[in-house]
């Protein structure tokens, strides 16, 4: 979560010797799950390629159109962020945990399955990283982070636990420097591993990379394998785009 977007604005502001140290005291706070890809799809499994799409409550905040599913007391929302950032499509997501045991929520459990059968994995945050430092620009992150904070803080009956506030509180507290403040505020939007006891909610955005010409993921189904509970969302080409 930290390392996703924190370079990015350091960039801008302090030299590289002093991003490399930010980067690192992020790390040590939060953890992220190694994965070895870089974005590129993949031939989906039998199991995820033919799994049915769901029909979600749909609803709509601050211009967004929002998709829920709940099972067995979990509920997943998801809603695509307008921003197109570089080689990314960005969605933001919520997990709520109403079941009686624990679980942990982390950017792997969600995939996006493409028409042809391809599979799309989130993101790692340090391929964000990289990606995000080599290409974005720091008028970028701001635009995301304000479009995120807009929208998360708009959704009604929703109050995040485990999510962004959280997150970007112990980011803000953690260093006394202005600009790594502002920095570690917008790194704190992605989403980040984070074990939900019952009762428990998170937020957060998760990146895929898209080098096509659609800014939306396109027609296809995003696929969510977390709490013991599988979520599939049908997506159309061009229908949540603004």
């Amino acid at each position: 979560m930290g390392l996703v977007m924190s370079g990015l604005s350091v960039r801008f502001t302090v030299g590289r010797a002093a991003r490399i140290i930010f980067c690192a005291l992020l790390a040590a706070v939060y953890t992220f799950p190694q994965a070895a890809q870089n974005g590129a799809p993949t031939q989906a499994t039998p199991d995820i390629a033919n799994l049915p799409a769901e029909t979600p409550v749909q609803f709509e905040s601050r211009g967004m159109e929002y998709d829920a599913l709940t099972h067995e007391g979990i509920t997943v929302m998801f809603a695509p962020l307008p921003p197109h950032i570089k080689d990314f499509t960005i969605i933001q997501v919520t997990v709520t945990h109403g079941s009686l045991v624990s679980w942990t929520v982390k950017p792997s459990d969600f995939v996006f399955v493409r028409q042809d059968g391809s599979i799309l994995q989130s993101a790692s945050a340090d391929y964000v990283v990289e990606s995000l430092l080599a290409k974005a620009s720091r008028n970028d992150v701001i635009k995301l982070q304000l479009m995120y904070e807009d929208s998360i803080y708009a959704l009604q009956n929703f109050r995040s636990t485990n999510g962004y506030e959280k997150r970007r509180q112990a980011a803000m507290a953690m260093f006394v420097n202005r600009e790594f403040k502002a920095a570690a505020a917008a790194s704190a939007i992605t989403l980040a591993p984070v074990k939900l006891k019952p009762s428990d909610s998170t937020d957060g955005a998760v990146f895929f990379e898209n080098r096509s010409k659609e800014k939306s993921l396109g027609a296809g189904r995003l696929v969510v394998r977390t709490c013991g509970q599988t979520f599939v969302f049908q997506t159309y080409a061009e229908l949540k785009t603004h």
